[in-house]
């Protein structure tokens, strides 16, 4: 057994550096494609040399108001990620379990997702608070991903595991919880990591346009007036670390745990 689990750390631990060699290769390469850009474009302000990226990403690490600027920005994702979720759960059981309500949402769900983003902006801010304005547009864009990928989940789980449950009980939070997210966890994990993605570009574009103060999304707009667009670069950067902390490190966490799980048991 100790052989056998020596084994699986082995060919993991290759594994994930092959997986960090190509991601760092991939680095480079869209380092290499913004400098030939640059070079063919002949402008140095708009695609400014990698090293002047590079320093400005530092200097903001650095700088305490930038971590000021991703809590702002971070709060208002984490607000909308969790209201999106809840509806999101909701609409999508709802429509698992009846075809009638699966059908009566399916208008608001395409027009959730085909509506301009700017003109889902442009309304909520005339009926909303600016100050509500990043938290409400990101999750009306985003509960269509979880809602539909809950109901996907739901339907697609083995008629036989339900039969179980309902020998003992009818449906309940505790079975919801206990029977139905643990089978739906593979489409909810997806939709999660899709919608943290789209939801970080949603939050900073909402934060451009009403100008929230002392947020990323205000930091960009301020940093394109002055065309210090070595800033705006560095403050993507940022934003894609940002993505990779609140996307990855739950998945990794989870995969920690289950790894400590398995070795317990193998050893045991």
């Amino acid at each position: 057994m100790a052989a056998l689990s020596l084994q699986m750390t082995s060919t993991m631990a290759r594994s994930k550096g092959k997986e960090v060699l190509a991601f760092s290769l991939g680095i480079i390469l869209i380092a290499c494609l913004l400098q030939t850009v640059g070079y063919i474009k002949g402008d140095a302000i708009v695609f400014p040399n990698v090293w002047e990226i590079v320093k400005a990403f530092l200097r903001l690490l650095v700088t305490g108001r930038t971590y000021l600027l991703i809590w702002t920005t971070l709060r208002h994702l984490l607000v909308s990620m969790a209201v999106s979720t809840v509806i999101g759960i909701l609409m999508g059981l709802a429509q698992g379990m009846s075809s009638f309500v699966r059908n009566l949402f399916k208008p608001l769900i395409i027009m959730l997702r085909s509506l301009p983003m700017i003109v889902l902006i442009v309304v909520i801010m005339v009926m909303a608070k600016y100050k509500w304005v990043p938290v409400i547009a990101p999750s009306l864009v985003l509960i269509p991903i979880i809602s539909e990928a809950t109901s996907e989940g739901f339907q697609r789980i083995e008629p036989e595991l339900v039969d179980v449950y309902r020998l003992n009980s009818n449906f309940n939070f505790s079975v919801l919880f206990h029977v139905y997210l643990p089978l739906m966890a593979g489409y909810l994990k997806q939709a999660y990591v899709n919608a943290v993605g789209m939801g970080i570009k949603l939050t900073v574009s909402t934060e451009y346009l009403v100008q929230t103060r002392n947020s990323l999304g205000k930091a960009v707009h301020s940093s394109s007036y002055f065309n210090e667009y070595q800033d705006i670069y560095a403050y993507a950067l940022v934003m894609i670390l940002l993505i990779l902390l609140v996307s990855e490190l739950p998945m990794w966490l989870c995969r920690r745990a289950n790894q400590a799980s398995r070795k317990y048991w193998v050893e045991a």
